[in-house]
Parts: C-alpha cells; structure tokens; sequence
C-alpha cells in the first residue's frame, strides 16, 4: 500500500493529522471500554455473555465482506510501488530486499513464538451457528443475511499480481488506471474506517461470549497473547535490529532509541506510525544519512518494513487457531507464510487493515477459523501501539543499514547525533 497523502512530507496541515488522530483515539478508547465490559457482563452474567455472540459474528462478517477489495487494491498499487521505487537504482533495489527479508523473518518468529506458548490453548470457541443449534434466532439470523457474502482471497490475489504486473508493463499508458484504482481505494478505506466505527458492538460482544463460556480463562489466555507479542517485539528490536545496528554501523540501539523518545511518545499517544513520519525523515537527514536515501527508503519502509505487524498476524493467526480447536499443521503454517510475505504490505495506514490482512489469511487456508476472529478484536487495540513501535524503529533502523551499505551515511555525525552532542533541532521539522 502507498503512503497516503497525510503521512508525505509537504501533505496536509498538522492540524488535520492531528484531527484524524484524535478521531482515531476515541475509537480507541471505545473499544478498550467494550472490551472491560463484556469480560464484566460475561464474568457476572455468563449467559447473557454467551447471547451477545452474534454481535461478534457479525462484525467479522463484515470485516469479511471488505477483504477482497482491500487486498486488491493494495496489491495492485504495491506492485506499483516496488516498480517506482526500483528505478532509483542502487538504493531502491536493495531497500526493497531488505525489506522482504526483515518482514519474512518477522512472520517466522511470530510463528516460532506462537507454537511455544500455544496460545488460546483451551477456549473451545465455536461458530455462532453451531451454537446456535436449533435454537437460532429468526431475527438474528435475518440481520446477518444483511451483510454481504465475503469474496475468495486467492483468486483476487492472483487476479491483483497479474493487473498489477499488467499495468507496470504498460508504463505510462497505465497511469490513469493506477490513478483510479487509486481513487477506488480511497472509497475501500473509508468503508473500512467506518465497519470499524461498530469495532467496540463487536469487540462487546465476542469478548462477552468467550468470557461468559469460559470464564477467566479466556482473560488468562488472552493476556498470555498479548505479553508474548509484547516480549517478542521488544526482543526483535534489541536482539535482532540491534544486533544487525551495531554489526554493520557500530551504532547502539539503545542510544537509537533515546534519540527517537519524543516519537515514541506521539506513536504511542495515537497508536500509529504514520503520525511521527516527517519527524522521523528529518532525524534520520540530521544523524548523517543523506537525503535520496531518506526520502526513498522511510516513505517505501511506512509500506513494505512493517516488523511490528508481521509478528502480530502470524501469532494472531495461530492464537484462533488453537482456541477454535484446530490448530494448523506445519504445512498450513508455510503457506499462511507465504501469503502473509505478500498480503501484509496492505496491512498499513488505515485503522482495520490489519485485521483485514489477518481475516485473508485465515480465509485462504481455513476459512473455518474466520468465526474466530471476534476475540482478536477485542484485544487488536491492546497490541496496536506495540505494532507501530516495531514498525516505526525497524524503519530507522533500516534507514541507517542502507545509508552504510550504499555508502550514504556520515558515521561520524551518526554517533555524535546518537551520543547527545548534536541535539536535534526541532524547527528542521518543518518542510518535512
């Protein structure tokens, strides 16, 4: 996926990105609130908790209905943007292998770590039709005929590639088309902004359900996920970025992350990478790494280096796995890998689209485990500022790796900006 005009230097004001983030944090808020009271009603009460189920199905129907054309959408202009960014040379090249690696490697951690812990071990989630059993409601089942049948994953995946390579191939004759479907997308992710506008009625009622059949250990298993995500993305930063930092830079991580403090805090004040974009560019200008590199290799990371989210979908993925009661074998965990590598360079910049990715992956390989997905909701929020955090410092440092390996990068203003003797001045923000 492209970066959307209000995350490029010289795009909106500051003050509607701001707008759109504090929109965004009230949903936030919303389903954090969802969330503690259905884990209260389902504690207390669990056979109301048990009969709120539907509104959990039915908002993973519609996170279903919009798969297809996010994963369309996103391929095709992906595609395009591998194509763009490859012919700056040296520097595209090998931002754009370094990138496929770092998040294939991510997506087998998140599935190593998820088959150490098990997690959902013991849940037992069921179909909200085979709980319902003879006993379904004629109402309920009406207003879930409402929403529209999902699309198939694969086949649009494929169709996506070949329309993608299509248009590449045909240079700047297949320009408009790039431009309208780039219009079309605009339209799918205001759908997707607002199917998650109803995230907390979704959220309420799935975390209800699962409570209310399993008690507490619901609650337990659910903290299990997200303490490993939390611990294997602060392991990924320190052991692996950091020991990649230090090998090919002589750069301390930790001196990294000091210098990044004041983006962490606007990341994890609005749950979103995206936000601390131009300031990210003008600190990886002032720690030495030349501007080409910058300006080609953070906006293409915000896209393609998402390390956060690749851990997220693949533990996500074998977390409903387990609590459904059908784990996925070796063979289906490759797969899923597979095609995590390719769908999850749709899974950023916009609310939902990771669990859209996540929902595509599931449907491609066991469409069985998408009625599943209803407790992922309630906890995505939880493990969303974990995501941007990994993903905003596996761009920087990405960033640093290729200014040294393309010879771009002034090491000896690097480790004076890192060490505090070169503070950064906050008015070289603007223009960015």
């Amino acid at each position: 996926m492209t970066v959307t005009e209000d995350m490029k230097p010289g795009g909106n004001s500051a003050a509607d990105t701001t707008k759109k983030k504090d929109r965004t944090h009230w949903l936030y808020i919303m389903v954090i609130a969802a969330v503690v009271l259905g884990a209260a009603i389902g504690l207390i009460a669990p056979e109301v908790g048990k009969s709120l189920k539907p509104l959990g199905t039915a908002f993973v129907a519609l996170i279903k209905m919009i798969i297809a054309p996010v994963i369309f959408c996103t391929i095709v202009l992906g595609i395009g943007s591998v194509a763009k960014a490859a012919t700056v040379g040296k520097v595209g090249g090998l931002a754009l292998l370094y990138f496929v690696t770092m998040s294939t490697f991510a997506l087998a951690i998140g599935l190593i770590v998820g088959n150490l812990i098990h997690p959902g071990e013991g849940l037992q989630l069921k179909p909200y039709e085979a709980a319902s059993g003879s006993d379904s409601n004629a109402t309920v089942d009406f207003l879930m005929s409402l929403i529209p049948g999902d699309l198939p994953v694969l086949p649009t995946l494929v169709v996506a590639l070949l329309v993608g390579f299509a248009l590449q191939g045909m240079g700047k004759a297949g320009e408009p088309v790039l431009i309208g479907i780039q219009h079309i997308q605009k339209v799918v992710f205001r759908i997707m902004m607002m199917i998650m506008w109803v995230a907390p009625i979704g959220a309420f009622g799935a975390i209800a359900a699962v409570v209310g059949a399993t008690g507490w250990a619901a609650i337990g298993s659910m903290a299990i996920l997200m303490g490993a995500f939390y611990l294997t993305c602060a392991l990924f930063i320190i052991v692996i970025l950091g020991s990649l930092l230090r090998v090919v830079t002589g750069l301390n991580i930790f001196a990294l992350l000091k210098y990044l403090a004041r983006e962490y805090l606007l990341i994890f004040s609005t749950s979103s990478s995206e936000s601390a974009l131009p300031r990210l560019i003008a600190k990886m200008e002032h720690a030495g790494v030349s501007k080409p590199v910058v300006g080609i290799t953070v906006p293409t990371g915000y896209s393609f280096n998402l390390d956060g989210t690749a851990i997220y979908l693949t533990m996500s993925a074998l977390f409903v796995s387990t609590a459904m009661g059908m784990p996925m074998n070796l063979g289906e965990q490759i797969g899923l890998l597979v095609f995590m590598i390719i769908a999850s360079k749709g899974a950023a910049g916009v609310t939902g689209a990771g669990l859209a990715t996540l929902a595509a992956g599931l449907q491609a390989h066991r469409p069985e485990l998408l009625e599943g997905m209803g407790v992922i909701v309630g906890i995505d929020k939880f493990m969303s500022e974990a995501r941007a955090l990994t993903n905003f410092t596996g761009n920087a440092v990405a960033t640093l790796l290729i200014g040294k390996w393309t010879k771009e990068i002034d090491l000896d203003q690097a480790k004076a900006v890192l060490s505090g003797a070169r503070p950064f001045d906050e008015t070289s923000v603007e223009g960015h």
